[in-house]
């Protein structure tokens, strides 16, 4: 294997251990990574993504399936209103949104405000974790129209959903210990029924449309081992830090790549 293989690999590792406790795949973290460093083009990269979630996604969710946090209602929910959502999205970003520089502006306006707001909503739980805090659960109606809509935006983005669901759930005051299991097994689902979007839409579409295999293979590898690790660790690692960690992550890339669109 060539160094783009073993640069995939231990990305896919390291980033889907520090992402999986709180519910997050790690594609939302791996796709800069395949543009500027792996040099994936574009719209390729997203298939690719949803391969990386595809084939990491079952290290997490045997973990927390063991445990039995896989259970519930929200988990299938989630489920059935993300899938329609992500095959609109990947016609949109197909027939729609092709060019990198309209790519990197998408990663920039959806990276930045969700880190700054994970920033925002952890400190002020962390403020209140001494008063009982109530927890909102989302009506039926309410969860439809954010998973459909999460479908869409993780189809065009190739990241399946769960880092726009986590901390939208979350900040309504439910248990990432909930949380984390149904928001990535609604990745898991999205992101197989997104790369086989791909692959048909390859067949009718210009251009460089189908995924890397070898890559997202080699990068959903790392992530399986990752996310078992992640989904493991979970009971044991401070949450308040870990999404500080990340809101401060996503916010500094997504401030790369919209200083990358002005320059």
């Amino acid at each position: 294997m060539d160094w783009t293989t073993w640069t995939g690999f231990a990305a896919g590792l390291l980033i889907s251990t520090v992402t999986a406790p709180v519910g997050v795949s790690g594609a939302v973290f791996l796709l800069p990574v395949q543009l500027s460093v792996l040099g994936v083009p574009s719209p390729a990269v997203t298939p690719t993504n949803l391969l990386f979630n595809v084939v990491a996604g079952p290290g997490a969710l045997w973990r927390y399936r063991r445990d039995g946090a896989l259970h519930g209602d929200l988990t299938r929910r989630l489920v059935v209103w993300t899938l329609p959502g992500v095959v609109v999205g990947a016609a949109v970003r197909v027939f729609a949104l092709p060019g990198p520089d309209v790519f990197r502006l998408l990663i920039a306006v959806l990276l930045l405000p969700l880190g700054v707001w994970l920033c925002v909503r952890t400190r002020h739980a962390a403020r209140r974790q001494l008063m009982p805090q109530r927890v909102q659960e989302p009506r039926a109606i309410g969860l439809a129209v954010l998973a459909l809509t999460v479908g869409v935006v993780g189809g065009i983005y190739g990241i399946g959903g769960g880092s726009l669901l986590g901390p939208i759930l979350a900040a309504r005051g439910m248990p990432l210990s909930r949380v984390a299991p149904a928001t990535l097994a609604a990745t898991f689902s999205t992101s197989a029924t997104g790369a086989a979007a791909y692959a048909l839409l390859a067949m009718v579409s210009p251009g460089a449309v189908a995924p890397d295999w070898w890559l997202g293979l080699a990068c959903g590898l790392g992530g399986l081992v990752g996310g078992y690790l992640g989904a493991r660790l979970q009971p044991h690692l401070p949450e308040t830090v870990l999404r500080l960690v990340l809101g401060a992550l996503a916010a500094a890339l997504g401030g790369l790549y919209a200083a990358q669109v002005l320059t």
